[in-house]
């Protein structure tokens, strides 16, 4: 496999030319089936969004603490900063947080797109922040909630709470921004860190409202980790999860079958058709950058090389080359730098 590799103050930026084809070949569905396969899947009864929000004012941002409802029993938490200058509308951006976090990580992100003159909204994920009863617990809730839906039996009634849940709501948070004047409708970005950054790959691929998107530490292959063993890290987000699908399945360890199963129940689709490799095409030509580290095992490198050239495929093939960037930083495990912070900053000024 030819690749190339250039060496940089900040990390490896790695190109690949668009005809390269890598080991994994997956003949996935056209883009337009793909995204219509996947709103079907999650797609689920429409509500009032029914926003409230109480504000604070500052010198220098105003601060909206409040919800909305993605579903009738689901209120969906928000953070918003906006810029004081009293402009008529602004650009957008949703950041999310990762697995155990909540909104209030992001505060600093939000504060830096506000002196850039961008709205910054956050959410907390499903069965994390605010959405846990008396306050977030880390990853417990979330995990219970992952263990719950794999054990259920009622196949008309199938929750999603990894992953894919949270990628409706984020669907729904954007028919609330555009609603709003101040959020001007042609200019939202989404992005997000570890989980956040896999729900923002869900979500905004297949939503076109979303303009400009950062995925950091979350680019990867799903299908690629199972194929080549290379599973253990991405299922030790919902480790108790995949030790209940073991024992329920009769095996005393964790391995490739049983991993799947839970992926194929909770996830459907996540080794094939919605996988990122699949779902990174739908972006073409929206401005996409993609950060990360070398020896993640979360999103180990390799898959992710996959799902790079995927879309770095169609972006050339749509002339659009300038408006995909990545950067891989040397060394560093599954970890979020400031220099990647910075860039996403700057993407998201560039291109909103």
């Amino acid at each position: 496999m030819l690749l190339k590799i250039k060496a940089c103050c900040i990390g490896i930026i790695l190109s690949f030319p668009p005809f390269i084809l890598l080991a994994q070949q997956v003949n996935y569905p056209p883009a337009n089936k793909v995204a219509a396969d996947f709103k079907k899947l999650l797609e689920r009864p429409r509500v009032s969004l029914n926003p409230s929000f109480q504000i604070i004012k500052t010198d220098s941002v105003i601060i909206e603490h409040g919800f909305i409802y993605s579903e009738v029993n689901e209120r969906v938490p928000i953070l918003i900063y906006k810029p004081v200058t009293g402009a008529k509308s602004y650009p957008t951006v949703i950041f999310l947080h990762g697995t155990g976090g909540k909104k209030e990580d992001n505060k600093g992100v939000l504060y830096q797109l506000v002196k850039r003159g961008i709205i910054g909204v956050s959410i907390d994920a499903r069965f994390h922040g605010e959405r846990i009863a008396g306050g977030a617990h880390g990853s417990k809730e979330y995990v219970a909630a992952a263990t719950a839906a794999w054990e259920n039996k009622d196949k008309t009634h199938q929750t999603h709470p990894f992953l894919f849940d949270t990628a409706f709501d984020l669907w729904r948070v954007t028919d609330y921004l555009v609603s709003r004047p101040d959020v001007d409708a042609a200019r939202i970005g989404m992005g997000g860190i570890s989980m956040g950054g896999i729900e923002t790959w869900l979500s905004a691929s297949v939503d076109k409202r979303i303009k400009v998107i950062v995925l950091d530490i979350s680019v990867q292959s799903f299908k690629w980790s199972l194929d080549n063993d290379k599973w253990q890290a991405r299922a030790g987000t919902i480790q108790r999860t995949h030790l209940q699908a073991a024992k329920d399945m009769g095996d005393s360890s964790l391995n490739k079958r049983n991993v799947k199963a839970v992926w194929d129940k909770l996830l459907p689709g996540i080794t094939g058709e919605f996988d990122c490799p699949s779902m990174l095409r739908l972006m073409a030509p929206r401005a996409l950058l993609i950060v990360g580290t070398e020896n993640d095992p979360n999103c180990p490198l390799p898959g992710a090389d996959i799902a790079y050239t995927s879309a770095m495929n169609i972006y050339t093939s749509k002339n659009a080359a300038d408006k995909i960037k990545r950067d891989v930083t040397p060394k560093l495990f599954h970890t979020s730098t400031p220099e990647h912070l910075k860039m996403t900053l700057d993407w998201f000024s560039k291109w909103l």
